[in-house]
C-alpha cells in the first residue's frame, strides 16, 4: 500500500517537472529564439531593414602610396514616407497639393498636382531641425523631384556635411522628429588634389534609377553606393564598390526608433595598386607646367608598366565631391583648353616620331639596308613634297633619323611599301586601342588603302609619303608612341601599356595580379636585333651628335637617345604641335617617355627639354634624391604658342646655336585633301556628367532659421503646440 501510495506521488512530481520545464522551454522559444517574429507581430510595432554602403577601397601607387581613400562623413536623411504618415497623424490631412507644369509627349504643356511633400516637411521636420541647429540651405526642387520619383522608397539626404559635433547633437536629442536619421558614410578624398586627376577619374552620387527595382524592394531603406564615372574609379568600380551590410531595426506604433535588432557590418571593398609611381607622376605634370596644353606619358621598357601618364591643364577631383558646383562645371566645359580632356590617350598628329614605326618597317623589307637621296624632297604627280631642309644629300637610315630628313623618308617608305608600313604599325598597336584601364582613350589611325577608298579616295605614292613623316591622317596618342619607343629600347618586345599592378583585399588576400602582356616580338616576325639597333642607334645621334635635332635634350646624369616631331595642323592659330620621344639609359633602358606640346614651335625646342627633366629628375631619385609628393591646385591651361621651354639651371645661351638644328614643319597641306583635314572627334564627346549640386531657391534658404541649439530637445513639444 505505502510502496503503491509513493509510485503515485513520483509520478505526479515528474509530470509537474515535465509540465514546468515544457513551460520554460516555450518562454525561452518565444523571448529568445522567436524574438524577432514575435515582435513583429505586436500591435504597431514593425520591422525594418536599413542597406548599409560599404567604405570604397583606396586607391594607390605601386609602391603603396595611397593616392585616393574615403573619409567617414554623416549624412542627414528623411524617410519621406515616415514623415507624411506623421504629418496626417497630427493634422488629419494632407496638404492642398502641389502644382507643376511638365511638357507630354506630344510635347503639350499640361498641369500635374503631387502631394506636397516640401509643405510637410516644413510642418513635421523643420521644427524639430531649427531648434538643433541643423536646418540648411537646400533645393525644394530636388526634393520634390526625389519623392516623385522614388516615392519615399529612397530616403532623401538632406545634408551631406554634418560634423560629428552635429551628428552627436542629433544622436543625444533625435527622439521625437519623425523619420529624420542620421547615417555614417565615407567621403571620398583625393589627397594631392590635381595629380593623377586623369588616371583617377571623379564619383558621382548613388543613382537610384541605376539600381533594380526588385533590389530596392530588398530593403525598407535602399542606400546606394556612389559609383565611378571617370578612369580608375570607373574602370576598376567593381573592385572598388565595398559589400553592403544590413541594420534590421524595430519602431513602435507612433513610428518611433525603439532599437536596433540585429547588424550586418558592411566590407570595405579592394584597395588598386596602380603601376603609377607618385613621384614619376609628380615629375611629369610639374615639368607639363611649362607650357598650356600638352601630355607626357613614362612607360618602363622592360614590362609596359605606365610610370607615369600626365596632362595639362587639369581639375581637382575633389570638387566633385560630394557634388561639383554648377558655376565649376560650367568653368571645365567651357575652357577652351579642355581641362577635362585627357591629351595623353587621344591622338595627333605624330609628325616626324612616326618615322620610327616607318623605319622597323623597312627592316621587313631589307630597305634599312639602302641608302636614299633626299634632294630636298620628292616629285608625286605636279606637286613637289618638300623637306625641312633644303637638302641633306645621300642618307643612310641611322643619320637619316639623326637629322629627322623627310626625303630620305619619302623615298624608304614607298620602297618599304604600305602594306609592311602597315604590318608593321599593327604589331606596334597603332591605329587601335592599347586596352590600357582608363576611360576616354581614342585609338588614332594609320591609313592604308582599304581606309582611304572608304573615304572616296584612291591611294597613290604621296599618300605612304605623307604617312612616313607622320602627316596627313596619321594620328597617334603619346601612350601609344611611348609604347612604339619602349619596344625599340628593349629590343622588340611590344608589352601592352597597364597602368593597374594588382588589387587587394584589406586582408591581403590578391583579388586579382596584373602581369605583363607580351604582346609581339619584333626579332620573331622578321626583324633581327641588328635591325632594331639599326634605329636606336640614330636615335643615340639625334641628341648626343653634333646635328641632331635634339640636341637639348643631352643629359649629363644619363644617355637619352630620342626622335622630335614637329607636326602641321589644319589649324592657322596653332600651326603646329611639337613631340619628342625618348628612351635611356642606352644600354639597359629603364624608361621611355614621350612628351607632345600643343601649338609647340618646334620638338626640339619645345617637347625635348620637357622629357629630359623629367628622366633627369628621376635618374636623381635613383640616387637618393628626394622627390615629395605634395598636393597641387589645377594648371591652368592656355593657347600661347610655345617657342621653347628652359628649366631653372639651363644654358640657354647655348640653346640658340642647337635650336639651329631643330627641324621645322613641312607644308603638306596640298597633299591632304580637304575632307581629310579635320579631326573626327570632339574633345568632351565621352565626358561622364557629374552629379551636379542644385542651388537652393528663396523657398529652400533657411539655414539663417537655425536657432542656438538647447542641451536637450523635448520631443513632440512643438508638435503638441499646433494641435
Amino acid at each position: 500500500m505505502v510502496t503503491h501510495f509513493r509510485f503515485r506521488l513520483y509520478l505526479l512530481a515528474v509530470v509537474v517537472m515535465a509540465g514546468f520545464g515544457l513551460l520554460v522551454y516555450r518562454l525561452y522559444q518565444i523571448q529568445v529564439t522567436e524574438y524577432a517574429s514575435w515582435a513583429a507581430r505586436v500591435p504597431g510595432s514593425k520591422l525594418e531593414s536599413v542597406r548599409i554602403p560599404g567604405i570604397r577601397g583606396e586607391i594607390r601607387d605601386r609602391n603603396g602610396f595611397t593616392l585616393v581613400d574615403s573619409t567617414p562623413t554623416y549624412e542627414l536623411q528623411f524617410d519621406l514616407r515616415e514623415i507624411v504618415a506623421a504629418y496626417l497623424k497630427i493634422y488629419g490631412k494632407l496638404p492642398e497639393p502641389h502644382v507643376w507644369e511638365r511638357f507630354d509627349s506630344r510635347g503639350q504643356r499640361e498641369e500635374k498636382s503631387e502631394t506636397d511633400i516640401v509643405a510637410i516637411v516644413e510642418a513635421t521636420v523643420f521644427p524639430g531641425l531649427q531648434e538643433l541647429g541643423l536646418l540648411a540651405d537646400y533645393s525644394t526642387n530636388a526634393m520634390r523631384v526625389h519623392y516623385r520619383s522614388n516615392r519615399g522608397i529612397v530616403p532623401f539626404t538632406f545634408r551631406r556635411d554634418l560634423s560629428f559635433k552635429e551628428f552627436a547633437r542629433f544622436a543625444e536629442n533625435n527622439i521625437g522628429i519623425p523619420g529624420v536619421t542620421v547615417t555614417r558614410a565615407g567621403r571620398r578624398r583625393y589627397l594631392y588634389d590635381s595629380v593623377a586627376c586623369h588616371v583617377l577619374g571623379y564619383m558621382n552620387l548613388a543613382d537610384p534609377d541605376q539600381v533594380p527595382a526588385e533590389r530596392k524592394r530588398e530593403f525598407n531603406y535602399y542606400v546606394g553606393d556612389d559609383y565611378g564615372v571617370m578612369g580608375i574609379e570607373k574602370t576598376m568600380d567593381h573592385y572598388l564598390q565595398g559589400k553592403p551590410g544590413k541594420l534590421i531595426i524595430e519602431k513602435d506604433e507612433k513610428g518611433k526608433f525603439v532599437g536596433e535588432v540585429s547588424r550586418t557590418e558592411p566590407e570595405p571593398g579592394s584597395d588598386v595598386y596602380l603601376t603609377i609611381d607618385a613621384r614619376i607622376q609628380m615629375v611629369a605634370e610639374q615639368s607639363l607646367r611649362k607650357v598650356g596644353r600638352g601630355a607626357a606619358v613614362v612607360i618602363d621598357p622592360r614590362n609596359g608598366d605606365v610610370l607615369a601618364i600626365a596632362s595639362v591643364p587639369s581639375f581637382n577631383p575633389n570638387v566633385f565631391i560630394p557634388e561639383v558646383q554648377i558655376d565649376d562645371w560650367k568653368r571645365y566645359t567651357e575652357d577652351p583648353t579642355s581641362p577635362m580632356f585627357s591629351r595623353a590617350i587621344n591622338p595627333y598628329a605624330p609628325g616626324s616620331t612616326g618615322k620610327i614605326p616607318v623605319a622597323l618597317a623597312g627592316c621587313l623589307s631589307g630597305s634599312c639596308n639602302q641608302r636614299f637621296n633626299c634632294g630636298g624632297g620628292a616629285q608625286y604627280g605636279n606637286k613637289f613634297m618638300k623637306c625641312w631642309s633644303s637638302g641633306h644629300g645621300t642618307l643612310d637610315l641611322s643619320s637619316a633619323i639623326k637629322v629627322s630628313c623627310n626625303g630620305f623618308f619619302y623615298r624608304y617608305a614607298n620602297h618599304t611599301g604600305i602594306r609592311n608600313i602597315q604590318t608593321m604599325t599593327s604589331l606596334l598597336g597603332l591605329g587601335r586601342l592599347t586596352g590600357i584601364e582608363l576611360t576616354g582613350e581614342n585609338p588614332g589611325n594609320i591609313p592604308n588603302p582599304e581606309w582611304l577608298r572608304m573615304q572616296g579616295l584612291l591611294w597613290s605614292d604621296a599618300f605612304t609619303a605623307l604617312v612616313s613623316i607622320g602627316q596627313g591622317a596619321t594620328e597617334v596618342t603619346p601612350l601609344q608612341m611611348a609604347s612604339v619607343t619602349a619596344t625599340v629600347a628593349n629590343g622588340g618586345k611590344v608589352y601592352q601599356p597597364r597602368i593597374v599592378r594588382k588589387v587587394v583585399d584589406k586582408d591581403g588576400t590578391v583579388v586579382k595580379d596584373d602581369t605583363p602582356v607580351l604582346r609581339a616580338d619584333l626579332t620573331r616576325e622578321g626583324l633581327t636585333p641588328e635591325h632594331i639597333e639599326l634605329v636606336k642607334r640614330g636615335m643615340w645621334r639625334v641628341v648626343n651628335e653634333g646635328g641632331g635635332t635634339a640636341g637639348r635634350a643631352k643629359s649629363e646624369l644619363t644617355v637619352i637617345s630620342g626622335k622630335t616631331g614637329t607636326a602641321q595642323t589644319a589649324n592657322p592659330r596653332q600651326p603646329t604641335n611639337a613631340w619628342f620621344t625618348c628612351f635611356a639609359p642606352y644600354d639597359e633602358p629603364e624608361l621611355a617617355v614621350c612628351v607632345f606640346v600643343e601649338n609647340g614651335n618646334s620638338g626640339g625646342g619645345a617637347a625635348s627639354p620637357i622629357a629630359k627633366n623629367i628622366i633627369d629628375n628621376v635618374m636623381a631619385m635613383q640616387k637618393g634624391a628626394e622627390i615629395e609628393v605634395t598636393a597641387v591646385p589645377e594648371a591652368i591651361g592656355h593657347t600661347d604658342r610655345i617657342m621653347s621651354v628652359a628649366f631653372e639651371g639651363s644654358d640657354v645661351a647655348a640653346f640658340a646655336q642647337v635650336d639651329e638644328a631643330s627641324e621645322s614643319a613641312v607644308d603638306v597641306a596640298a597633299f591632304v585633301p580637304d575632307s581629310l583635314q579635320e579631326r573626327n572627334f570632339r574633345p568632351l564627346s565621352g565626358l561622364a556628367q557629374p552629379t551636379i549640386k542644385q542651388t537652393s531657391d528663396n523657398r529652400g534658404r533657411v539655414g539663417q532659421l537655425n536657432s542656438t541649439p538647447t542641451p536637450k530637445f523635448r520631443p513632440f513639444q512643438w508638435l503638441k503646440k499646433k494641435r
